[in-house]
């Protein structure tokens, strides 16, 4: 495989984190925040702090900070459980999220919720979607739901499905009903401009060329869960070296998670991917 180096790669993730923080904050500060909009996930959750906050409190904690403190624990599992280099990433990208949260000003554009629902999860989704493609978390529940799928392979869309459930919820039952359909919207909204922008189920056909192909099945099915077509016995025409070929199905999303594996196997592997496949038959999708 051909490897980006270390420069390049911290170049373009950094970037993606700065993108995605710059629309996280105004997604928040120019539509959910003037709009009274909660966003999924860890977001929403920080965002009724913030306005418990200043209804309880009569003091208003920034979202900024909500949505960090929330994050800390998070850290610490993505550290143990999911590895250092996602972990040190997640949180440069929380960090600058939260950073960028408190420094662009709260704007009211428009006082309709609709509007507000609309381009604030079209705006978030945007900068997910984006981070995901560039292969970065914006931490909160990603890191739940990638530990889960790390330990067990199962589909965890099911988790993340009830959290913004509970979030839902909340939002009605403390700040009326309204605002529980709206936040919808924008969840809605959000989701699909993600999938838009990242295609995070797009499939992926693998094909591997190794020596080492014990190793390489074995870490694929053990961390990624997958199966592997095994073909012996194969031939270069140049070398005539006999040599092992490997095929396999992942996701998107695990592309990065494929690429660290193979890295640390056999990084002088041939690898060879073919995008958005048509699949029959027995596929697990997240």
């Amino acid at each position: 495989m051909k490897k980006a180096t270390a420069m390049e790669q911290f170049t373009e993730r950094f970037s993606a984190a700065v993108v995605y923080a710059i629309l996280s904050s105004v997604a928040i500060n120019f539509f959910f925040q003037p709009g009274h909009i909660y966003s999924s996930g860890i977001t929403g959750l920080a965002q009724i702090l913030t306005t418990l906050s200043h209804n309880w409190l009569g003091y208003t904690i920034p979202v900024s900070v909500t949505l960090y403190a929330l994050n800390l624990p998070l850290f610490v599992l993505a550290w143990y459980k999911i590895g250092h280099k996602f972990t040190i990433y997640t949180i440069l990208t929380v960090t600058l999220s939260s950073i960028f949260i408190q420094l662009v000003p709260e704007v009211t554009l428009t006082t309709d919720p609709i509007i507000n629902a609309i381009f604030g999860g079209l705006t978030m989704g945007t900068g997910i979607g984006y981070g995901l493609r560039n292969g970065i978390s914006s931490g909160g529940t990603d890191i739940v739901s990638i530990s889960i799928r790390k330990k067990t392979g199962r589909n965890v869309g099911f988790i993340s499905l009830m959290f913004n459930t509970v979030i839902v919820l909340i939002t009605g039952i403390l700040f009326g009903w309204k605002y529980m359909f709206y936040s919808l919207l924008t969840i809605f909204v959000s989701s699909r401009v993600t999938d838009a922008v990242y295609t995070k189920q797009k499939r992926m056909q693998v094909m591997i060329v190794t020596k080492k192909a014990p190793e390489v099945c074995k870490a694929i099915q053990e961390k990624l869960h997958r199966g592997v077509t095994i073909i012996n016995d194969a031939e270069g025409a140049y070398t005539h070296d006999k040599t092992t070929v490997l095929i396999t199905i992942i996701t998107r999303a695990e592309f990065s998670f494929f690429k660290a594996i193979m890295k640390k196997v056999d990084d002088k592997a041939f690898v060879s991917i073919s995008e958005n496949v048509k699949i029959l038959g027995n596929f697990v999708d997240d």
